[in-house]
């Protein structure tokens, strides 16, 4: 089994998912409960390693781009 994900994908995920934390915890904090920032980014690293993991175990990055067949 191969992953086809870019690096590029992946980052701009982690990117997505980093923002939507940190605005929940904005959200929270504007309720009245104050949670630390550092559990928050220790969980999105370790989410990231995780998926890095995942990836290279399952066959790693897309390199090479398609090929097209003939028209």
């Amino acid at each position: 089994m191969s992953v086809d994900v870019t690096r590029g994908g992946l980052l701009v995920a982690f990117a997505v998912f980093g923002v939507i934390v940190y605005e929940f915890r904005t959200v929270l904090d504007f309720v009245g409960i104050e949670l630390p920032l550092l559990p928050y980014m220790a969980a999105v690293f370790v989410l990231a390693s995780v998926l890095l993991w995942v990836v290279t175990l399952t066959g790693g990055w897309r390199t090479e781009p398609e090929e097209d067949g003939p028209a």
